[in-house]
This record gives C-alpha cells, sequence and structure tokens, in this order.
C-alpha cells in the first residue's frame, strides 16, 4: 500500500470507534481495504511500542522457545509479525492467527506469509488450542465480558506470553491485576525486576501506573506523509506510552536488588531529576516502587541518562 490508497474515511470511521469509553460490539472491520490502511498507519504506531519492548528482551537475552505462536485478538497481525521478525521465522514452525473478526484473521494470515514466505500461518477462529508462544497486543480495552476466561485459558496453556497494551492507567492497572493472579504460575521476565507483589499495589499508589515509552522512529517526524497522517488522526506520533508483561515457565535470571526499574518518564528539573524506580530492596527484601529524586551534581551523567527520550530501562537503585 502507498499513501495514496489509504482510505482517510475509513479510518476516521475507526479512530471514532477506538475513542469510545466502552468495548466497541460491532465488528471494525468491513472490509479489507479497511484493515490494509489501518495496518498502513494506526497499525504501525504498535509496532514502534512492540519494537520497544522485542528490543528489551534481546538486550535481556531473552527469546521464547520454539513452538507455535498464537496472536490472539490478531488485529492485522502487526504484533505477532513483530514478534517473529524479531526471533526469525525459524522459532515459529507455525504462526496462528485468532480475531473475532474472520476477516482480520484472514488479512493478517496472508500479511504474514507476504512477510515471512514460506512461513505456515492461518486463520484459528477458536484460539484455545496450546500453543507455546502467546502473543497479545492492544485487547484489554476490548475485551466483552465472556472473553477473558476465555482469553486466561490460553494464557494458562502457553509456555510463554508477550502481552503489551496502551500505556493508560486503566490498561496499565489491568495488567498489573492479571499479574498478581498469574505470578504464582509464571516466571516473570519483564517489565518487573522481581516476582513479588507489585510494588503500586499498596495504599496510596492507586493513581500511579506501570507504563514505558518507546521512540517514534525519524520518518515520523521528517516524512511529510507521516506529518499530515498525524494532524488528520489527531494523534502526537512523539507520544508512544505502552504497559507490557511478559511471563515463561522456564526459571528466569531475577535482577539484582542493586538495580531498579525505570517507570514511567522521569520528570527533569535544573538541579534533580525526579522518577520512580521498581526494585526488590526493600525493607526485608519486599519489592517497592520508590520516588526518587536524584541530584544532578551526585551523578551527572545519570542524570544526563535520564534525560533522554526513553530513558534508560534500569538505573542502579539509590541508598
Amino acid at each position: 500500500m502507498t499513501w495514496d490508497e489509504v482510505d482517510w474515511a475509513s479510518l476516521e470511521r475507526l479512530r471514532a470507534l477506538f475513542l469510545r469509553s466502552e468495548p466497541v460490539r460491532e465488528p471494525y472491520w468491513r472490509n479489507l481495504s479497511d484493515l490494509a490502511s489501518y495496518d498502513f498507519t494506526y497499525a504501525q504506531r504498535i509496532a514502534w511500542k512492540w519494537g520497544a519492548a522485542l528490543s528489551e528482551l534481546q538486550r535481556l537475552g531473552w527469546s521464547p522457545p520454539p513452538g507455535p505462536l498464537l496472536d490472539w485478538g490478531c488485529g492485522s497481525g502487526v504484533a505477532s509479525r513483530c514478534v517473529v521478525d524479531a526471533f526469525g521465522p525459524e522459532a515459529f514452525p507455525e504462526v496462528r492467527l485468532h480475531d473475532r473478526s474472520a476477516l482480520a484473521m484472514q488479512f493478517a494470515s496472508r500479511r504474514a506469509r507476504d512477510r515471512f514466505p514460506g512461513l505456515r500461518a492461518e486463520p484459528d477462529p477458536l484460539g484455545q488450542g496450546p500453543c507455546t508462544t502467546l502473543v497479545i497486543s492492544h485487547v484489554l480495552n476490548e475485551l466483552h465480558r465472556d472473553d477473558l476466561p476465555r482469553l486466561l485459558e490460553s494464557v494458562r496453556s502457553a509456555h510463554c506470553v508477550l502481552w503489551l497494551e496502551p500505556g493508560t492507567h486503566a490498561c496499565s492497572r489491568g495488567l498489573i491485576t492479571l499479574r498478581e493472579q498469574l505470578r504464582s504460575e509464571f516466571h516473570l521476565v519483564a517489565p518487573c525486576p522481581h516476582r513479588q507483589a507489585c510494588g503500586l499495589q499498596v495504599a496510596d499508589r492507586e493513581s500511579d501506573w506501570c507504563h514505558f515509552f518507546a521512540k517514534a522512529p525519524t520518518e515520523a517526524f521528517t516524512d511529510g506523509e507521516w506529518v499530515q497522517f498525524g494532524r488528520r488522526a489527531g494523534i502526537d506520533l512523539r507520544s508512544l506510552p505502552y504497559s507490557w508483561l511478559v511471563l515463561d515457565r522456564r526459571p528466569v535470571a531475577e535482577w539484582s536488588p542493586d538495580r531498579a526499574r525505570v517507570v514511567g518518564l522521569p520528570q527533569s528539573f535544573k538541579p534533580y531529576t525526579r522518577l520512580d524506580a521498581c526494585h526488590s530492596g526493600g525493607p526485608d527484601g519486599a519489592a517497592a516502587v520508590d520516588r526518587l529524586e536524584i541530584a544532578k551534581r551526585a551523578d551527572p551523567g545519570l542524570h544526563r541518562r535520564l534525560r533522554e527520550s526513553p530513558p534508560p530501562p534500569e538505573i542502579p537503585r539509590p541508598r
């Protein structure tokens, strides 16, 4: 697809659906052109978020075990394509695409085969069979009441789960709730530096949420077509917040209590930087999310790195 082929009326209709406060019950997709226009535009912003998360997994030295991949709630299939691209099609003998829309499954399957010739990619209308790697992307704010139990069945039948959601308060809190339900069954790969109860599940932190920021590619600001898309869609292409959770049944190396995970976006001031840091070095080894102020004069290099966008994912835990 090219920018000249984008169906702007379709994108405006989809945007109106996305902005609803309640789950959408009617089908998003009226035809394959809807999916193609979405995949060429909105879905790329999701791909940029997945790129940041997958780069973090590669930095940690993690990769999924070989076996089938299920993309649950696939939409145009951008999430599973990002995962296959990151770890290589040889890691996935089969990719199954599940969605309540038959059009979406058809489109996502075809796009996966086009992107990775020789890959076996097929629709999966039920989405309930066992899989090695389960990919879930941007579904929490769209689930109907009876969808979550079915989704959790798929989660519990998987060997590893890669789950990424918009970085909103509601979606983050939803993921935290699911993390607490699942942390005794899985090892936590990311973003958590520990397997204990979430440090935001305490009094006075209800308004906070666990989210991170991806960096948009240069063309989002220099390519006139992307600039026009951002204006017409009414979105800031520079803002790419996301929340995520990666689970694995295999043991994973836990972080040192001397390291902390930067949560959200640090606030930079001239003399200091304020941030939330998640770590397992609290009293008696308990997990905590501490609000810290790091003075510039104490560590000028760290202060400078924290001003970057996105900031470094981890820092030494201040004493």
